[in-house]
Parts: structure tokens; C-alpha cells; sequence
């Protein structure tokens, strides 16, 4: 299936829902939150949210700094 994530189209196989396309990706779920289509996911919700083609998802990454 193809995803646009951030911004850039990607063909994605065999992840059905967000918490595996997080851990497909090797991302910290701990430092980051997804938007899918437009909406902020809570991470408790990653494995009910299922994806479907031309989906998009942003991925944002919380980094820490003075």
C-alpha cells in the first residue's frame, strides 16, 4: 500500500495499523506522536488504528535541548 508520511509517498507492506508501521519505521513510541489524516492518534489507540491506502501520516519527534 502507499502512505504519504511526512510528506513523501511510500509503499508500505504487511503493517495494518499505526503501531506497526511505528515499530516497522524502528521509532521510539515514547518520543513521538502521529497524525493520521489529519488527526492527532493518542498512542493508546495505535493498534485500532487501521490504515488504509493514500492514507497520510505525520510523525513528529519530540527532541530535547537547552
Amino acid at each position: 500500500m502507499i502512505l504519504k508520511i511526512n510528506g513523501k509517498d511510500e509503499t508500505i507492506e504487511r503493517v495494518k495499523n499505526i503501531a506497526e508501521l511505528i515499530a516497522s519505521k524502528g521509532l521510539a513510541p515514547e518520543r513521538i506522536v502521529v497524525e493520521h489524516n489529519l488527526k492527532i492518534v493518542p498512542r493508546d489507540a495505535w493498534e485500532t488504528s487501521f490504515l488504509n491506502e493514500s492514507d497520510t501520516i505525520e510523525v513528529v519527534s519530540f527532541v530535547g535541548g537547552g
